[in-house]
């Protein structure tokens, strides 16, 4: 497996300006379908959710894609949509009994690459009947990338304004995918869309956290005013705060727009100096309006 830490720590710096940005649901429009035709029926496929398919598929959306656990790794949200069913009146009045994911739980406090190689080798060393619900995720998880590879494929472009963004950020600022989509499937669409070329490099789940990936390219090389992390996520803004950086959301449902906000004013703001402060507070108030805590049954 690629050391992360290592490939980025080693490289050098072209420009003084270090630019972070998030794949599925930020630069590609990949999170709905991903989501709706791939992740969430496989949870109900694998985890013999049927009898309570609507409420999986409700609580699922929320958590992955409506809410401030948008943009989530798969596992952890995976216990967080059990979580939510578990505490849903509806569900309960199903009598439907929700899948046991201690071990899976306990992993996740454990493991600091939460991606399909450590759980494969995890499960190595784990017999089924010693750990079902582990063994069940893999099986989950591997079936959500074979659902991927197959439905997603070829065709889906970036957001409008992502491209135009790139090729003007390039000319002054060192550029990389921070995701925690699986790297193999990053890749794959960057190099469909022909945008690898503007990238150093594509970081994915197998490789730590995003907030780690800014770490390991950033610690020592750029002044913490002129890095930049570009989400659709809290965990995005998370990654970014903890490394003193700037972040610009895209807000969910208004990409295009947030893109061409960008396109227009962010990266001048950004490259000029003055994005910290107002400018940056305005942002994050908007985006926080679009990814609340409480998931609409309980409002």
């Amino acid at each position: 497996m690629m050391d992360a830490a290592k490939v980025l720590r080693d490289r050098k710096p072209e420009h003084k300006y270090l630019i972070a940005i998030d794949s599925d649901g930020c630069a590609f429009d990949t999170m709905e379908i991903k989501q709706k035709e791939c992740f969430i029926p496989n949870i109900i496929k694998y985890w013999s959710m049927q009898p309570i398919a609507k409420y999986t598929r409700a609580a699922a959306e929320f958590v992955n894609l409506y809410s401030r656990w948008r943009g989530y790794n798969r596992f952890p949200a995976l216990v967080k949509t059990f979580d939510l069913l578990e505490q849903w009146d509806a569900v309960k009045a199903r009598n439907f009994v929700i899948p046991r994911i201690d071990m899976l739980k306990q992993w996740i406090t454990e493991e600091s690459k939460l991606g399909n190689p450590a759980l494969q080798a995890w499960c190595a060393h784990h017999d089924p009947e010693e750990a079902p619900d582990m063994h069940q995720t893999l099986t989950w998880s591997l079936a959500v990338n074979e659902s991927i590879a197959d439905i997603v494929q070829g065709g889906l472009p970036p957001f409008p304004f992502v491209r135009e963004c790139l090729e003007r950020a390039q000319e002054r600022a060192d550029i990389m995918v921070c995701s925690q989509t699986p790297t193999e499937a990053l890749i794959r669409e960057w190099e469909e869309q022909g945008l690898k070329k503007y990238v150093f490099c594509i970081n994915g789940q197998e490789m730590g956290t995003k907030g780690e990936h800014i770490q390991y390219a950033a610690e020592g090389k750029y002044d913490r005013d002129k890095i930049l992390m570009i989400g659709d996520a809290f965990g995005d803004l998370k990654a970014a705060r903890a490394n003193g950086a700037l972040f610009f959301p895209v807000n969910p449902g208004e990409e295009e727009r947030s893109w061409q906000r960008l396109f227009e004013e962010g990266l001048d703001h950004f490259f000029s100096g003055s994005f910290a402060g107002a400018y940056e507070k305005t942002l994050i108030e908007e985006f926080e309006q679009y990814l609340p805590e409480t998931p609409p049954w309980n409002r």
